[in-house]
């Protein structure tokens, strides 16, 4: 018998510099008990690493080339999204330009979108797409997925892929496909280990924000809808109900805040989406000795759709909770029924952050 021992030892396997997101996301929400610029000179030097899977080359094309690097479009949107976490912390401890130049960086996901496909897809050095296509295709531009799912890799700037995508109704329809659309053959043979609903893979963990995109596209009920679906077919209270591996706690903590109804699509934001809670009541005990404290009335298996809410006794009709809201212990208290309510949470002004609805709004940056 061999036994391979992965724990603490860096095996190259994964993608992206993502400590910088979860130093980052610390350092937001409070914990400052750590030496933040000296964190953040490893964050800019990892970001701008000449070695690392063509990091450099990232950064002077705006993607990673087909031609010259495996996982190209998963890597290009991997990337992006860390850049995005770098310049929260730049903004927040002052460092302006720093902030200017990874928010763009932030934006370079839409060099690897293919208008005339509607899908994420790879490029060569010299620009020129990758052929054949299909979004189907369990590819060497992505990581263990396909297009289907990392297409809908821009957690920090969903509103700017819902125009990319043609606007709200387009937008909506295309999630609505990636869970009624089929498995190829091939993925069929790894269903059972990657959680698949058409063409969303829960086990293999590659787009667990999918169903909150709706959110942002002012069509929460389908979110409800999809969350309860993703909960009650991927998990369950037996040896093998886990639909696939529980990477780091992965599985398990999409699991606990789906309880609670909310889930941090992008985690450096200060704002929790909200989906649909799948319990009648849960509380959370807190660091600070606080207590988060959830209640659904009339929750059952049919009535999974909110028809009000309340969060710290206010009515409350945004799709999201702030983080300010619920750090020193909250309330929350839905209101369930077996039908959408297509009235809630369906405002602009209820929708949730994306970078380029800050830019337009509020001028942050100057140019993209």
């Amino acid at each position: 018998m061999r036994i391979i021992i992965f724990y603490n030892n860096e095996t190259w396997c994964m993608i992206g510099y993502h400590a910088v997101s979860v130093i980052a996301d610390a350092y937001l929400k409070g914990i400052h008990n750590f030496d933040v610029e000296k964190a953040y000179e490893a964050m800019k030097a990892t970001a701008m690493n000449l070695d690392y899977d063509h990091v450099a080359t990232f950064n002077r094309l705006g993607y990673v080339p087909d031609n010259l690097e495996n996982e190209s479009v998963s890597k290009t949107l991997e990337y992006a999204y860390d850049d995005y976490s770098i310049a929260q912390l730049a903004k927040a401890l002052g460092k302006e330009a720093d902030y200017n130049y990874f928010i763009n960086r932030s934006m370079s996901y839409k060099n690897v979108f293919d208008p005339s496909t509607g899908f994420m897809r790879g490029k060569d050095v010299n620009g020129t797409w990758r052929v054949p296509f299909s979004p189907n295709t369990y590819s060497y531009d992505f990581t263990e997925a396909n297009s289907w799912q990392y297409t809908w890799y821009v957690p920090q700037d969903v509103q700017e892929l819902i125009n990319l995508e043609g606007g709200r109704k387009w937008f909506i329809a295309k999630l609505d496909s990636v869970f009624i659309t089929p498995t190829s053959s091939k993925q069929n043979e790894d269903e059972g280990i990657v959680g698949a609903i058409g063409q969303y893979w829960h086990g293999n963990e590659p787009g667990q924000q999918i169903a909150y995109l709706f959110d942002y596209a002012g069509a929460p009920w389908k979110t409800q809808y999809w969350v309860h679906q993703i909960m009650q077919t991927q998990y369950g209270n037996k040896p093998n109900s886990l639909c696939g591996n529980d990477d780091c706690g992965q599985m398990s903590a999409w699991y606990l805040f789906n309880i609670l109804g909310f889930y941090p699509v992008c985690p450096v934001n200060d704002q929790y989406v909200i989906g649909s809670p799948c319990a009648e009541e849960a509380t959370v005990n807190l660091s600070n000795g606080n207590k988060i404290e959830m209640r659904a009335i009339h929750y059952s298996e049919k009535n999974i759709y909110i028809q009000s809410m309340t969060l710290n006794g206010e009515k409350w009709d945004k799709t999201y909770i702030p983080f300010d809201a619920i750090k020193n212990g909250g309330k929350l208290v839905y209101v369930m029924g077996p039908k959408p309510n297509m009235k809630w949470g369906i405002a602009p002004h209820s929708q949730p952050f994306s970078i380029s609805v800050k830019i337009r709004n509020r001028g942050d940056i100057n140019t993209l």
